[in-house]
């Protein structure tokens, strides 16, 4: 039999993180505070621990990962690269399909990678309390799980939409000792705005972002935890890979092409940037951010400064973004229902390092059936993303004759989001392209900077 599963040993865990602010051409655009002046640190500290903010804002090329940390890695890491036969079989193509599976983690998905050390960060800070935001539930549930491994209590403010798709989510993080919250809330002054000027409000990811600084921020007792786009988070998340180059090295093979699903950039960061350290060594590998067309941050998207919350109380940051008011549709995939792209994503987007596609949500619903029927794992809305672009590739590959690797970061298993496909069985869903002048409205509404 031909090997399909790459398996490294506990021992391969990666004992760094990979800091890509180190490998950059010039250095990242400087964060403004309110009247557009670049701020220091200590604007950070109403919010983040000192070590956080150390990271956030380092240029080391490795950063060490915490013993602690690495321990409870061990419950699910490493995590296995997988050589996509039977899907490489049920498309007819000669290219080489491998993807790497992140939903072995107790919680599920990617996120626990970063959930794991910002707990432990503020469990050495003495700090027992934490609030933070999620969309499809998969960071708070990841949070949920290392706040009570760290013995820290833990708020979430959920995405309205996926408080009421994915009730089983909610559940995980309960049953962590979590409280979840519908965002928008009545508890924050954020909340209650948005729920005045529109009480059936499905919520966004920065409007549950700014719920939950604004809780962080009005509390000495409390720190704030985010799941995507800040650079701490997608340092975190390379230990995805780290691994996967290691595993491609165990299989005698390379990638040609890397996929990942982009929302803020945690789950595209953390498997792509390692491999641009590659790329700058010359290896030709393309890395492909694949969002959804109903949110098109980066393929639609303006590069500018704005907040990376709708109540403008986050720092200003040079992203692609929509508008940080801009409220996307009720999409299924609510991990990649928000409005800005990281940073260090916009900004090697920008750069042309890296590219970006966008994909409507019935083909990538499509995508993840063929995948699940081949391949037997049934992925989560945001996953099938990236499964969408790599399915458009290897049928361009069969049409070619070229036998291209293709790699692409299966995030997360959607076990919970079986409500989502049966709606997509029932023809209850439909594709959505926002149109250009909702876009052209939110943007002309950016913060004037310079």
């Amino acid at each position: 039999m031909s090997a399909t599963r790459f398996i490294l040993p506990e021992t391969d865990i990666p004992t760094h993180w990979y800091n890509v602010v180190a490998d950059l051409a010039h250095p990242p655009a400087p964060v403004l505070g309110p009247d557009g002046q670049p701020i220091g640190p200590d604007a950070l500290s109403a919010i983040f621990t000192d070590a956080i903010i150390e990271q956030e804002i380092s240029s080391e090329r490795w950063i060490p990962i915490p013993e602690p940390v690495r321990q409870l890695y061990q419950l699910w890491r490493p995590t296995p690269l997988v050589r996509a036969r039977r899907l490489e079989a049920a498309l007819g193509t000669p290219a080489r399909i491998y993807y790497k599976y992140e939903g072995s983690s107790p919680a599920g998905s990617h996120k626990l990678n970063s959930a794991i050390a910002q707990a432990y960060y503020n469990h050495e800070a003495g700090i027992r309390r934490m609030t933070t935001e999620t969309g499809a539930g998969q960071w708070g549930s990841s949070l949920a799980f290392a706040g009570q491994a760290f013995g820290i209590d833990v708020r979430v403010f959920m995405v309205k939409v996926s408080y009421e798709q994915k009730p089983f989510r909610r559940s995980m993080m309960q049953t962590w000792g979590a409280e979840v919250l519908a965002s928008p809330s009545a508890h924050t002054a954020a909340g209650r705005a948005a729920l005045e000027a529109d009480a059936n409000n499905p919520g966004s990811l920065g409007l549950a972002i700014a719920e939950a600084v604004e809780e962080a921020a009005s509390r000495k007792d409390t720190t704030y935890g985010l799941g995507s786009v800040l650079n701490h988070v997608l340092l975190h998340q390379t230990v995805i890979g780290l691994e996967a180059i290691k595993q491609f090295a165990l299989a005698d093979d390379y990638p040609d092409m890397v996929f990942a699903p982009c929302g803020g950039g945690s789950n595209f960061g953390g498997v792509a940037f390692p491999f641009l350290a590659d790329k700058a060594c010359g290896k030709p590998v393309r890395l492909v951010a694949v969002e959804p067309s109903s949110c098109p941050t980066l393929t639609r998207g303006y590069y500018a400064y704005d907040f990376g919350d709708t109540a403008g109380l986050t720092p200003l940051m040079k992203q692609y973004t929509l508008g940080h008011d801009f409220m996307p549709p009720s999409i299924h995939a609510g991990g990649l229902r928000y409005h800005g792209a990281s940073s260090l994503v916009s900004q090697l987007y920008h750069d042309g390092l890296i590219e970006a596609r966008a994909v409507p949500q019935l083909s990538t619903f499509e995508a993840g059936v063929t995948f699940a029927r081949a391949e037997g794992i049934i992925p989560a809305p945001e996953s099938c993303h990236a499964i969408r672009a790599t399915l458009d590739e290897a049928l361009a590959c069969k049409e070619s004759g070229e036998s291209k690797a293709l790699f692409f970061n299966l995030s997360g298993h959607g076990h919970f989001d079986m409500a989502s496909y049966d709606k997509y069985f029932a023809g209850a869903l439909e594709d959505y392209d926002y149109p250009d002048e909702a876009i052209r409205a939110a943007l002309a509404r950016l913060p004037r900077v310079g």
